[in-house]
This record gives structure tokens, C-alpha cells and sequence, in this order.
């Protein structure tokens, strides 16, 4: 090894590499709830991003620790596969890892604690199973109330009556049924559009699609009840050699001709567009000013650089191609929607005669709230789609790993050899979710989780926390319901990013243990974060 090389081996990496898995849960457990914090991120450009998601937190976050990147992985597949329950995932996995930790100080073998935190997964999520309820993905109160539990604590709550309203109608707008009976949400045909200077309270869903741009000239018409959409991805423009050219000019007459020649290629371009039948053009490339000058003659409206994203939204919702080569242009490359300018929005609202797509259009009073805004609705997106294509829901507010708890430290009586320990490890580390909501809340967490137990044991499995009122009540009922999916991906997850720390003995590094390489943090054993250099570079 060279002398920059390090090597930490057995319990001195497994205390590195918990104590770093721990600081990123950490981190992020004070954002839990309706009453979780936000943090406040600054990047190295200074850019600020004040939220409480955690995998926004967490992928904002200057981590170069090894360890620690692999629980940021754990907020991202949770982000990935189910929209929401970020938190919940990465602080169950820091609370398994802490768990573990004293079960090898009793000098219980890693492999034993990773079997029985298998064993203690699989049934958990045998066991949500059993607790779900079965959901209709036209039942719209409780895809309502799914939507509100999703936004309570962010920055959407103020207004989740009108917002869970608008995301359960967007979702239900995209949604089809599959030959089989299932339920298929696509998510593509729904896109979100955000403007600031208006309360949250006025944003509204639009069937088809709102496009942020101007008309490329002024005496272009705006709107139409019933036109010809032409969707293009080439440029209305003189084309250029692809190798670099010179021309040389003797005389006025001759630079008048290649100037003649040129515009001649531009209206050669435009009476191709003419010709199809075209009444507006959206175009993702550039449009000369002597060819936006032609078409406003011919009273055709045209709009250039328009997003890629849009020009594939406008695709669904218009059910048209999107034209590469301007020559090879026919009327069969069309498409018919009505397209309505609000000038006071600067906004394009396009719709197809069977629009494909819906855009929710959200507000927000400044570019802070509506960016906090947009995440919270687009989790909550998230949650409803997975509840439609998933069918199942579960009651919040702690109910849910209060249950499995009890019914994992029931299952660990069968459980034999020392196996037994971890899997009562797992059902403890499950009621740090109660236990946090309530911390958070200011509430007395011992008193409450006594009293969640107490109900539990009593048949009420649906007993949860309501931090409003600081007390024990039935959540179903209560209207605090989650997704049956997202909570078994969070346990999966987290068991088996604990188990991956665990399997850890050795530690070898060229350099130092940071990812960045270019620290001195994190190169002692039990290095805590090794290399976690704050918040943006700026914490």
C-alpha cells in the first residue's frame, strides 16, 4: 500500500461507518411530520433552497463520505420508486444501524444482526400487506385525504384542500385502465407550470398544455378555436455550410444576388409551411426575422425555441408528430387544438381536440414559495398515482410501524439463535417514526408511544398520533392516510442499505476516505461524517 493509503479494519470501520450512516439520518429527522423544519441550503454559487424533502436536503448536501453517499442512495430509490417517504427511509435506516451497533457491543456477529434484519423485513412487509385497506382509484375523498397527508408539513399545506383537489383531478386525468383491470398512471402526460405573484389558492388545472413563450412577431394572430398545429424541430433559417466558407464579391450586383438567393430560401421554407395548411408552428429551433416577417403576412402564428420538454408535452396533448425535415412537411404532420393566449400570463394554452395531457398551473408568492410548492405537489402526485396503480392505503400518523412492531416482536418469539435479538432490534427501530413525529411536534414522545402501544395491544390498529391535538386517535379515520407502496419500499430500503454498512470490515483508500480527495477529514477511524463538508459549501 503507499504512503498516502489508508486501512481501517473490524470494529473500528464499523463504528466509522455507522457513525457516518447515522449523521445523514441525522440530519434530516427534525423535517418529519407536519411539524418537521426546513432547511435552509446554500450552494457554492449561493444559491438558496429553503425545504424540508429529504432527498432535495440530501442530494443538496456537500457529502463526500462514502458511507454516507450510500444512505443518500436509499432517499433516491425511495424518491424513485414511490414518490415520497424520503425521511422515513433514510431515519429508520440510521435508527437499524444504531440498533446494530449495540447488538456488536454485545459481541453478536454482523451476519447474525444482517439475517435477522432480512427475516425481520420480509414479514414487515408481509405485514403491511395485511394492514392495507383495498382503495377504488375513482374513491376521490380518500385519494383526497392521501394527497393532504403527503403535503401536511410543506409548504403546500396552507392550501391542500384546493391543491389535493387539483392533484387528485390531474392524476384521474391521465389515468387509464389496462386490459388486465389494473389501473396505469402516465405521468408524462402530466406537466406543471409555475408562475409567481398570485396566492397558492389560484392555481388551477388546464386540460392540454400552457407553453412560456412569446409570438416570434408582433402582428401575428394569437388565438385560434380550431387550427392546424405544426410541432417542428428544425430551424426556419438560411441553412450553413457544414465546413467554413468564404464568398467573395466583386460587385453591389453580385452580394445582391446571394442576398436574393437567401431570401429566396426563406420563403421557399415559409410556402412549404403555407402549403401544409399550417396555422401555428411551434418550433424548438431558431426562426429567421425575415421569416417570422413572412408568416406574420401569411397569419400564421409561429413561436420559436420552445422547450424540448414542451414540444414532447404538446405531442401527447395534440396526439401529432414533431417534424425533423421542413421538406419532407405534409398536411397528414398536423395536428387540430385550440390555442388561446393569456397575455396577462404570457402564456400559450394549447388543447387538443382529445387532449392527452393536463398542466397543473401552480402559483406561489415568490420564487422560494412556489419552488417548495411545486415539490410538495409533485409528492403528492407521486403518492396518488402509486395509490391508483397500487390500490392499497394505510393509516399515518405512526399507526402503521406501531403495528408492526408488535407484530415483529410476537414473530421474534419464533425466531431462534441470535437472530431473535435483531429482529426486536428491527421492531424498535420502526417506532422511531412515532417517536420523531412527536419530538418534532413538542410533545411528550415516551408518554405517547406508551399509550400508542397500549391501544395496539388493545386490537386498534389503526392508532396513531394527531401532533395537532397531542393525543392518540384513529388516523383512518381521521382522514391520515399513506400509500401501502411507499412504506414497504422505506423498510425494504433501509433494511438493506443497513445491512450493506454492516457487511463492512475493512476499509481501504489510496488517500483519504472523503470521495472528494482533497480533505484531511474522515481519515481516523470513527471519523463521524469523514469528509461531509456541510450544506453547499456554505453551512
Amino acid at each position: 500500500m503507499g504512503e498516502d493509503a489508508q486501512r481501517v479494519q473490524d470494529k473500528d470501520a464499523q463504528e466509522y461507518n455507522i457513525s457516518a450512516a447515522r449523521g445523514v439520518a441525522e440530519s434530516v429527522r427534525s423535517t418529519l411530520g407536519p411539524k418537521g423544519m426546513d432547511k435552509m441550503l446554500v450552494d457554492s454559487m449561493g444559491d438558496v433552497t429553503i425545504t424540508n424533502d429529504g432527498v432535495t436536503i440530501l442530494q443538496t448536501m456537500d457529502i463526500d463520505n462514502p458511507t454516507a453517499e450510500m444512505v443518500v442512495e436509499v432517499a433516491e430509490t425511495q424518491e424513485d420508486e414511490a414518490g415520497d417517504g424520503t425521511t422515513s427511509a433514510v431515519a429508520i435506516a440510521g435508527e437499524l444501524l444504531k440498533n446494530a451497533e449495540d447488538l456488536l457491543e454485545q459481541d453478536i456477529h454482523p451476519t447474525a444482526v444482517i439475517k435477522g434484519f432480512n427475516l425481520a423485513s420480509e414479514y414487515a412487509r408481509e405485514q403491511v400487506d395485511e394492514v392495507a385497506t383495498a382503495v377504488d382509484p375513482e374513491d376521490t375523498e380518500t385519494l383526497r385525504n392521501v394527497a393532504e397527508t403527503s403535503m401536511t408539513g410543506k409548504g403546500a399545506e396552507l392550501d391542500k384542500d384546493v391543491l389535493a383537489d387539483l392533484v387528485v383531478r390531474a392524476v384521474q386525468g391521465v389515468t387509464v385502465a389496462a386490459d388486465d383491470g389494473s389501473h396505469v398512471v402516465d405521468l408524462a402526460n402530466l406537466n406543471i407550470e409555475t408562475r409567481t405573484g398570485r396566492a397558492a389558492s389560484e392555481s388551477r388545472l388546464l386540460t392540454g398544455a400552457a407553453i412560456d413563450k412569446d409570438p416570434v412577431h408582433e402582428d401575428m394572430p394569437t388565438d385560434f378555436e380550431s387550427a392546424n398545429v405544426l410541432l417542428l424541430n428544425d430551424p426556419i433559417e438560411v441553412e450553413e455550410a457544414d465546413v467554413d466558407t468564404s464568398v467573395n464579391v466583386d460587385s453591389p450586383d453580385q452580394l445582391q444576388k446571394f442576398l436574393d438567393q437567401e431570401e429566396e430560401q426563406l420563403r421557399e421554407k415559409v410556402d412549404t409551411i403555407v402549403e401544409s395548411g399550417a396555422d401555428v408552428v411551434f418550433c424548438q429551433k431558431g426562426i429567421d426575422d425575415l421569416a417570422q416577417h413572412y408568416l406574420a403576412k401569411e397569419g400564421i402564428l409561429a413561436v420559436r425555441r420552445t422547450k424540448k420538454s414542451d414540444l414532447t408535452f404538446l405531442k401527447n396533448v395534440l396526439d401529432a408528430p414533431i417534424v425533423t425535415d421542413l421538406d419532407s412537411l405534409s398536411a397528414d404532420d398536423l395536428a387540430v387544438g385550440s390555442v388561446e393566449r393569456d397575455a396577462d400570463e404570457e402564456l400559450f394554452y394549447v388543447e387538443g381536440e382529445d387532449a392527452h395531457g393536463v398542466t397543473l398551473l401552480l402559483y406561489g408568492t415568490t420564487e422560494h414559495v412556489v419552488d417548495e410548492l411545486e415539490r410538495g405537489i409533485q409528492d403528492a402526485i407521486d403518492v396518488v398515482s402509486t395509490t391508483v396503480s397500487d390500490g392499497r392505503t394505510l393509516p399515518g400518523g405512526g399507526a402503521v410501524e406501531v403495528e408492526i412492531a408488535r407484530r415483529l416482536r410476537d414473530y421474534a418469539d419464533s425466531v431462534e439463535g441470535r437472530e431473535q435479538l435483531a429482529v426486536e432490534a428491527f421492531a424498535d427501530s420502526l417506532e422511531l417514526i412515532p417517536r420523531v413525529l412527536a419530538e418534532n411536534a413538542g410533545l411528550d414522545a415516551i408518554d405517547l408511544l406508551v399509550d400508542l402501544r397500549a391501544a395496539h395491544e388493545a386490537g386498534d390498529e389503526h392508532a396513531g398520533l394527531d401532533v395537532f391535538a397531542g393525543e392518540v386517535v384513529d388516523t383512518a379515520e381521521a382522514g391520515v392516510v399513506e400509500t401501502a407502496h411507499a412504506k414497504e419500499q422505506a423498510i425494504a430500503s433501509a433494511a438493506e442499505a443497513a445491512n450493506l454498512v454492516l457487511k463492512i470490515d475493512d476499509i481501504i483508500s489510496a488517500g483519504d476516505l472523503s470521495t472528494a480527495g482533497d480533505g484531511d477529514e474522515g481519515g481516523a477511524p470513527g471519523g463521524g461524517m469523514g469528509g461531509m463538508g456541510g450544506m453547499g459549501g456554505a453551512m
